[in-house]
């Protein structure tokens, strides 16, 4: 591969980072809800995720992508119920706790958060689908195919990744400033931003 096809590799991954999605909507919500922290454990998730969707595309396992295409349907609705469901929960406790002056309780920080991104991550099968008809595209039929596959995958994670921490950070410092009468608006926001990528989710359609 030469130089300017992997620049223009990177530049397609980084328009693809900053493309609204599920991952992103529930890196923020957790990042405006509880913090830093709370959204690099939630990127760690999403991340791992996506990992494992891309060395699948990257490997050609045919089999997974035979199977994410025939249950497409399935595993977005239930990715799209569960981010609604994360959602609500959000709104719900923000409600309980203006209709009882009752402070909000830290959230639970660590595995559940990071269960949460990875489910979120593994839950949107177009990601897969996409990424087998968008590696391909940049790879030189007449070298090794294999190497250069390997090479696009690690990029397009870390890429993804970059982004992603690069947002979170920017969030978590804006969220810093804010006094305890924005935060409850940020909580708010939070719960919206989730049913926002359910619905998103819930709308997408095959590659």
């Amino acid at each position: 591969m030469s130089v300017q096809i992997l620049l223009t590799f990177i530049a397609a991954c980084i328009l693809l980072g900053l493309t609204p999605g599920p991952n992103m909507s529930l890196i923020l919500a957790n990042t405006l809800s509880s913090g830093l922290r709370a959204g690099l454990v939630t990127l760690a998730g999403t991340t791992t995720g996506l990992a494992l969707l891309v060395a699948a595309a990257a490997a050609g396992m045919s089999s997974v992508m035979v199977f994410m295409s025939d249950w497409f349907d399935v595993i977005r609705w239930i990715g799209a119920l569960y981010l609604v469901y994360l959602g609500a929960r959000q709104l719900w406790a923000l409600r309980r706790r203006a209709m009882t002056g009752v402070a909000a309780l830290p959230r639970a920080l660590g595995a559940n958060l990071y269960l949460e991104g990875v489910l979120v991550s593994l839950s949107n099968p177009k990601v897969l689908l996409f990424l087998g008809a968008f590696l391909p595209q940049f790879v030189d039929p007449t070298r090794d195919a294999v190497w250069q596959l390997s090479v696009l995958a690690v990029l397009f994670v870390t890429v993804l990744a970059a982004v992603d921490v690069a947002y979170t950070l920017a969030v978590a410092r804006a969220r810093a400033t804010f006094d305890a009468a924005r935060l409850r608006l940020l909580d708010g926001a939070a719960g919206v931003l989730l049913l926002l990528g359910g619905l998103a989710l819930a709308l997408a359609r095959r590659p």
